[in-house]
């Protein structure tokens, strides 16, 4: 009985396509981009889609015509040391795939250049109504934004929404590179040691969107964790105002917020230890003195997370320290 690959082949292909459609056809199982909720990641998601559809559709193409050549031209009765068909070169055709592709790269480019302004732009203030410019800085292995008010939060950003949010990103002379990205909301923006860079966005609906630092920054990199909490206008303002409140009365929850984004990551949630040593219990975080020298300094492997913390930050942690950690 004679083999027939053909099925095979069928089978082959059908298996192939499947197994590439299967991600997209799972909702967002790690192919599709995440509902876009601001105006430049809206125009990321379009360029993604434009580009991925241009691959799929060149992906069936190679591949269709592939399978036609493997059936077409097919050995068959072809005695094995017998010479296929002889088949000459077509100048048309040699025009065409080199032409295509050349138009595809074009349309390509056009399209994302035309989308490039809407991404990287910072849209300008409305009447009436500033943009929000946050101060972020990213370090091993927490993210810190500073308001115009002098507000200080930790991990968790909180914007208000309907509202162009500029970030002016960085990372303190003595870390490393970090990446500040939540899909949701645009594209990631690099923190650099030492240089500010800048990037945006405005949310048109409340709720709570997560991220996470992009480049590998240290053991703890998957602990960098990012969030951004849109909240109606109202909201946001009273918020901001408690906080500030707050912070100048030193009841603010910053303490809390500073041990648990940039110190329980590697000293454990309850100070008993992990990656660093046990703090709870210790005679150090008895001495203020002592915990500002070492935040300030570093120590070991300990890296000076706090050498850019004003008094308020740092009579916070102390004072969280004593209150929950201490002997």
């Amino acid at each position: 009985m004679r083999f027939n690959p053909k099925p095979v082949v069928l089978a082959g292909a059908l298996i192939a396509l499947l197994a590439a459609a299967a991600p997209a056809g799972a909702g967002n199982g790690g192919f599709a981009p995440v509902p876009p909720e601001s105006p430049n990641a809206e125009g990321i998601t379009e360029s993604f889609w434009l580009v991925s559809l241009i691959c799929l559709g060149i992906f069936l193409l190679v591949e269709g015509l592939l399978i036609a050549f493997i059936i077409r031209y097919r050995r068959r009765n072809r005695p094995r040391d017998a010479d296929g068909a002889q088949i000459h070169g077509s100048s048309a055709l040699e025009l065409a795939w080199t032409a295509f592709p050349v138009l595809l790269l074009v349309v390509i480019a056009t399209f994302v250049f035309v989308k490039l302004p809407g991404i990287q732009d910072v849209p300008a203030a409305s009447a009436g109504q500033e943009n929000l410019e946050i101060e972020v800085t990213g370090s091993q292995f927490t993210w810190e934004y500073r308001y115009p008010n002098g507000v200080i939060a930790v991990d968790r950003l909180r914007v208000p929404e309907g509202r162009t949010v500029e970030l002016h990103v960085t990372a303190p002379e003595w870390d490393v590179i970090h990446s500040w990205w939540i899909p949701a909301l645009g594209g990631k923006i690099d923190a650099i040691p030492g240089r500010v860079n800048h990037t945006w966005f405005r949310a048109d609906r409340s709720g709570v969107f997560d991220g996470q630092c992009a480049e590998l920054c240290g053991i703890y990199h998957s602990k960098m964790t990012a969030a951004a909490e849109v909240m109606p206008a109202s909201e946001f303002d009273a918020w901001l105002e408690e906080r500030r409140t707050q912070q100048d009365a030193g009841t603010s929850p910053l303490g809390e917020e500073t041990w648990e984004g940039s110190c329980a990551k590697c000293h454990g949630l309850d100070g008993e230890g992990g990656y660093g040593p046990r703090i709870a219990g210790t005679e150090l975080i008895e001495d203020p003195e002592a915990v500002n020298q070492l935040l300030r300094n570093g120590r070991g492997d300990m890296p000076p997370v706090g050498r850019d913390w004003d008094d308020a930050q740092l009579s916070a942690i102390n004072d969280y320290l004593e209150q929950d950690l201490g002997g």
